[in-house]
């Protein structure tokens, strides 16, 4: 429902940010196909928004604003494209062309339904995510084109700068546009693979606003939306797994962390603090995907943490079937680290003998080494058996490896309290 027609300026100008905020990806995405040129369309995008600033206070807004923007946006390309070609011969063809086009072939602005603004939507996805961008390449461009965050904010939540982000943006874009990547959604048949590429993408967002400590939750938040979207637009099992992981995961960040940000173990946190709505709307996407025998990676973690959720206490989580959904994780995607979750929880089930028996494995294979939770991981299973010494080793040693602050307050902590034994 639109906010009233008459409206201050400063009410006017936080509708149009809102709407922005909500609108941009459809608006960018539907203007993508209609002028074959993501540069092009972003533009022209953004000079729509600034015309809705300027006509709107005296207009009104629009019943439909959707339709308004590509309208606008898409003749302000056209005029756009019009005035360099004037300038420069060789634009000459590819404006007259494109305007013959979309006059002859496409339906009027006013008649793209939202189905086909969703159609638009999916294959900008896919365009962000195509294999031959590097991945914070991926990353980037789906937070700005499809999430519509700024570069600014983007940047924050990487911890890098501004330009750099920028500089990621600007390389995507490039190799879009030199290797004439299609703007569609992969044909049935390669659609399996390529869809793995847009799930990394989306579960690489989640993950660094998981572990951010100031603007994760914003950055988590945007993967999980961007997961509800594809499942609306694609419901595949697959995707109903990452969706229910990430909720399982997020169900727990406010009990994550103290007061003053120190990390909170599983085995120490709050379950009372733990979001019900997020564990219920989880738990019951993960069931929806296994029950289809379609599943992947993805379905499997979701399926470990769901044993979390479902349990009150870490004593009576069923660590015998965490460990078996770890079995089957290895097999269809063996990893050092999945090793390494394994053991522990073995360590839960059978002792922490057999836990630093793998562990210790793991490492002598040397994949781990400089892989920190490995060796705090070694230390703990040490720390429980009464091995003093060598567990303080072990968690001085991953000391030195880990990067975040909240960990480094933790490992410290737990090293003054074994020099205290």
């Amino acid at each position: 429902m639109l906010p009233p027609l008459k409206q201050t300026p400063e009410q006017l100008s936080r509708t149009i940010e809102t709407l922005y905020r909500s609108e941009s990806g459809r608006v960018l995405a539907t203007l993508v196909r209609l002028l074959g040129d993501l540069d092009l369309a972003e533009e022209a995008m953004h000079e729509a928004f600034a015309a809705a600033l300027e006509s709107w206070p005296k207009t009104g807004i629009p019943d439909k604003p959707r339709p308004w923007l590509i309208s606008t946006a898409r003749f302000k390309a056209i005029d756009g494209m019009r005035r360099r070609a004037r300038f420069d011969g060789t634009q000459k063809d590819f404006a007259l062309y494109t305007e013959a086009h979309r006059n002859e072939a496409s339906p009027g602005v006013e008649e793209i339904d939202d189905e086909e603004i969703e159609d638009d939507r999916l294959r900008l996805i896919f365009t962000c995510c195509h294999p031959a961008l590097p991945p914070e390449g991926q990353v980037a461009l789906t937070l700005r084109e499809i999430c519509g965050l700024t570069t600014e904010e983007i940047a924050r939540a990487f911890l890098v700068t501004p330009a750099t982000l920028a500089q990621r943006i600007v390389r995507a874009k490039a190799i879009i546009r030199d290797k004439a990547i299609p703007y569609q959604v992969p044909a049935s048949q390669e659609l399996s693979a390529r869809l793995g590429t847009v799930l990394l993408v989306v579960y690489l967002i989640f993950n660094e606003g998981y572990s951010a400590e100031t603007t994760g939750a914003k950055l988590s938040g945007e993967a999980i939306r961007l997961g509800r979207l594809l499942l609306d637009l694609l419901p595949e099992p697959e995707l109903m797994g990452l969706l229910g992981l990430m909720l399982l995961h997020e169900s727990r960040r406010t009990a994550r962390t103290s007061a003053d940000g120190d990390l909170i173990l599983l085995e120490q946190q709050d379950r009372s603090l733990w979001n019900r709505d997020q564990i219920a709307e989880g738990i019951s996407l993960t069931n929806s995907a296994l029950e289809s025998r379609r599943f992947g990676a993805y379905t499997l973690q979701a399926a470990i943490a769901a044993v979390h959720a479902e349990s009150s206490s870490v004593a009576s989580t069923d660590w015998r079937r965490i460990t078996l959904f770890y079995d089957q994780l290895l097999r269809i995607q063996p990893s050092p680290v999945v090793e390494l979750n394994r053991a522990v929880a073995v360590a839960m089930c059978e002792g922490p003998e057999q836990g630093l028996r793998l562990i210790d494995d793991l490492l002598a294979r040397e994949q781990l080494s400089d892989y920190h939770l490995a060796h705090s991981a070694r230390a703990d299973m040490c720390r429980r058996l009464g091995r003093i010494p060598e567990a303080r080793a072990s968690y001085e040693k991953a000391l030195t490896l880990v990067a975040k602050e909240p960990e480094r307050r933790f490992l410290t902590r737990r090293i003054e309290e074994l020099r205290q034994k």
